[in-house]
């Protein structure tokens, strides 16, 4: 539906070399997808979002929408944004304060060049507005509406319009944190109901891995990574995307070979040897990082089980830090330290001794040429 081909875009600089704010970045997105650019600031997720708009022209590369060119340096073709049929929903909502709640959401139609009839715009501003929840208060000022009210009347209007595409540039920044997880639900339900295509950009992971159908992560202006939120979080291709997706204990070491009963990969670390899994082959002696997430690493206070292949080690409670949902252990184990997250009722005092399971599928390993 949507496809992104070796995209540049530079900005020149008064001073020294143009600024690469979008590298070779390439990406293809099925119809009816919630395709998500995720990074950190400056990474080039929101100059590319502008650029698939037509907000910014690229310096070279094509971008396809149902096989339709909206850009192309090759064939010379820059559509402006009013001729590409695309919503969008910026961070700031941009509401008209003058107009109300119906009026804002009726205006692209109000001025298209085939402007519908009276009626049949009324039938399709009611019809968003119910679809977001706000067909109650019509005739309300855009002002009058809360943080959430407002984002979801900015939703209405991006949608009225019927686009091909919906792009959405962080439109969840400006609200509260428990507006912020209502909304989510809100944005999932009406873009599972619609069936609308929509790219949607954001430097928060929890925002992308629970909206999401497929995430591609960026870092200095190019895409690092693409995969589903689960296989984005369990399988990171590298040590950024590990530690931006989530939070992540990296610990370095030498493999020693394949371990020949378990078929798993040992690594010497100062933790030990640990056996850890890996979807390529590793060469004896190569340097590699292992990564793995805090709630993998298994506290327990008795007998550990080993009826399989697992790693067990022993540590102590340096730092205990209660979360209400769950409680972040600091475990020293020997010069080393490791994070866990386990449940409240694990109640194991600092300075107290506890027994550590890490299962060697949970141990992703990362190649040295990548770890980042």
């Amino acid at each position: 539906m949507l496809s992104v081909r070796s995209l540049n875009t530079e900005y020149k600089s008064p001073k020294g070399p143009a600024v690469r704010a979008a590298q070779d970045v390439s990406f293809e997105v099925p119809k009816g997808v919630f395709f998500t650019l995720l990074g950190p600031s400056g990474c080039g997720k929101t100059t590319t979002l502008r650029s698939i708009a037509g907000l910014e022209q690229p310096t070279s590369g094509e971008i396809e929408v149902n096989g339709r060119a909206v850009y192309s340096s090759k064939s010379g073709i820059f559509l402006p944004p009013n001729q590409r049929n695309f919503g969008m929903v910026f961070q700031s909502y941009a509401i008209w304060p003058h107009m109300s709640v119906f009026a804002n959401t009726g205006f692209p139609l109000e001025v298209r060049k085939s402007k519908p009839s009276r009626k049949q715009i009324a039938d399709k501003v009611m019809e968003m507005l119910h679809a977001v929840g706000l067909d109650h208060l019509a005739d309300r000022d855009a002002t009058k509406l809360s943080g959430g009210q407002q984002q979801r009347l900015a939703l209405a209007r991006a949608l009225v319009m019927e686009p091909e595409l919906l792009l959405l540039d962080e439109p969840l920044s400006n609200l509260d944190a428990k507006l912020r997880d209502r909304m989510r639900y809100e944005l999932k339900r009406i873009q599972r109901e619609t069936g609308l295509t929509t790219i949607y950009v954001t430097h928060d992971q929890g925002e992308a891995l629970s909206l999401s159908h497929e995430i591609a992560v960026m870092s200095e202006g190019r895409v690092v990574q693409i995969g589903s939120p689960r296989h984005i979080y369990e399988k990171p291709c590298n040590k950024f995307v590990a530690d931006f997706i989530g939070s992540s204990n990296f610990i370095d070491g030498t493999v020693l070979g394949l371990d020949s009963p378990s078929g798993f990969w040992c690594v010497r670390t100062p933790l030990g040897d640990i056996l850890v899994q890996s979807e390529v082959s590793l060469d004896k002696d190569s340097r590699v990082t292992i990564a793995i997430r805090p709630e993998d690493v298994e506290l327990i206070e008795g007998a550990v089980d080993t009826g399989e292949p697992v790693n067990v080690l022993t540590g102590i409670v340096e730092v205990k830090v209660y979360l209400g949902e769950f409680i972040d252990f600091q475990m020293k184990v020997g010069e080393s330290n490791l994070l866990s997250r386990a449940h409240p009722t694990l109640r194991t005092p600092e300075g107290g001794k506890l027994n550590i399971r890490m299962s060697p599928q949970k141990c992703v390993v990362l190649p040295a040429e990548i770890a980042g």
